[in-house]
């Protein structure tokens, strides 16, 4: 059960919400009561009730999971980011999805349960509506003979995790941000896919925000 849905659910007891914040592991975030209950939601979708009065908070939460009600949500707020190297792209990717209430989740920052990177791409995958790659120049390459045609690239992972998004999701569900576009080769064949518009409208009109 993501976050969006455990609040709307909390909200239809009511159990009121005093204080919501980030986990310090980065991995979700914590719902702290009126009635002492600590609800930890992580991002993987798993959720946790400890502190006091925990009962009547678990037992409705866990009543909603087991009748199909908490994946309402999951289309509308949480999106898949893709990205390389270029930390300080990715933190103003995540601000920015923040600011729209959407809910970025990054593969590296999810519990792996014994799966391989393909597995868990594919599984999270499955839990969203949208995917969002950032494609950096960390790279530099050119065609075999040809030194002249150098140019900056994306990490190879993010052009193999770009082609799997696209095909779990479908290419209207999947917009790709170019950092410096005019020096970076683009990976071939998918130029409509390409957002090199301003990041909030081209992003704002494909999640249907604007």
């Amino acid at each position: 059960m993501n976050l969006d849905a455990v609040k709307k659910r909390l909200a239809e007891r009511p159990f009121e919400i005093e204080e919501e914040s980030r986990l310090p592991n980065g991995y979700g975030t914590q719902l702290r009561l009126v009635s002492q209950a600590v609800i930890n939601v992580y991002d993987s979708g798993k959720y946790i009730v400890q502190g006091k009065n925990v009962e009547p908070v678990k037992d409705w939460l866990d009543r909603s999971e087991a009748s199909g009600l908490s994946n309402t949500a999951h289309s509308n707020s949480d999106v898949f980011v893709v990205y390389g190297h270029d930390q300080n792209a990715r933190s103003q990717l995540e601000a920015l999805l923040r600011r729209w209430n959407l809910n970025p989740l990054f593969l590296d920052q999810l519990p792996s349960e014994g799966q391989t990177i393909i597995e868990k791409l594919e599984k999270y995958t499955g839990q969203v509506g949208y995917a969002v790659i950032l494609a950096t120049p960390d790279d530099k390459g050119h065609r075999v003979g040809h030194p002249s045609e150098k140019a900056f690239r994306a990490r190879q992972n993010v052009v193999l995790e770009l082609g799997m998004v696209l095909a779990l999701l479908g290419r209207s569900k999947v917009a790709v941000i170019l950092k410096n576009p005019q020096s970076m080769e683009k990976p071939s064949d998918i130029e409509k896919v390409f957002c090199i518009s301003p990041l909030p409208i081209a992003l704002k009109r494909r999640q249907g925000l604007s």
